[in-house]
């Protein structure tokens, strides 16, 4: 069974000062497009973050202050990066927990709006989890029979990650469609938080929870009947990411409208 494709696929993914959405900083990014035709489209930058590499980063992806110095900063790089994804579902390893939200973030940090909730997400680590559960080296062994070089570059890490789909979808022909809708929902990407850093979440009736502190799983309209207080604390100091905010005030603007 192939992938069919109804636009194109696009895989990507980044790397990063650390993995805390609304406070660290991409410094790479790599994304290939994979046509329905079966072509593939390759694009990778490195960021400079404005801010200083963390040694435990760099011995994950080898990226140094030194090797970023003179790329540019997100805001000039923004527009090129959404044109590689415009017209585009998404896919990657880890990408609907990771990826997709950090992305989110830092367009919304820098003032780029980026509406990808319509967007069918194929995460490709968990349909792997799902049938082998493993790592990407591990799925690219298993799946394509070969070792994982250049482990940790954007660019070679998304690459391998199209392979492992492919190979998957020939692998497991009676359990996995070749399509998008199909495999997005398998990857649970309808599940997504309303707002990037998951500090928010829907319950069953769709209307929007705190997933964290005293009030974890409470309603926001009924935090503010309850403790209004509390709720005004959440909103001016207790720093949380500025795409959290945007949602919690159109929520509660919906709610008194």
């Amino acid at each position: 069974m192939q992938l069919a494709l109804q636009r194109p696929l696009a895989f990507f993914d980044l790397e990063t000062t650390g993995t805390r959405i609304g406070r660290d900083r991409i410094v790479q990014i790599g994304i290939v497009r994979l046509l329905p035709n079966g072509e593939r489209e390759r694009y990778q930058t490195l960021v400079n973050p404005g801010m200083p590499i963390p040694a435990e980063a760099t011995a994950i992806h080898h990226l140094t202050d030194a090797d970023v110095a003179d790329a540019p900063a997100l805001e000039s790089v923004a527009s090129t990066v959404l044109e590689h994804l415009d017209g585009c579902d998404l896919s990657g390893f880890n990408c609907l927990r990771f990826d997709v939200p950090f992305l989110a973030e830092e367009l919304f940090r820098v003032g780029v709006e980026w509406n990808h909730a319509s967007l069918r997400v194929v995460d490709v680590q968990r349909i792997y989890h799902r049938m082998e559960p493993r790592n990407l080296s591990a799925a690219l062994k298993f799946y394509c029979g070969r070792e994982h070089e250049g482990a940790h570059d954007a660019l070679a890490d998304v690459e391998a990650t199209a392979d492992v789909l492919l190979a998957q979808i020939e692998r497991y022909p009676e359990h996995l469609k070749g399509d998008v809708d199909f495999l997005g929902e398998l990857s649970g990407d309808r599940q997504r938080s309303p707002d990037a850093a998951g500090k928010l979440k829907y319950d069953d009736q769709g209307t929007i929870c705190l997933t964290f502190g005293k009030y974890a799983g409470w309603p926001l309209e009924r935090i503010g009947r309850s403790d209004p207080g509390y709720l005004q604390w959440l909103m001016t100091k207790a720093e949380l990411p500025g795409s959290t905010l945007a949602v919690m005030r159109a929520a509660l603007a919906d709610i008194h409208a």
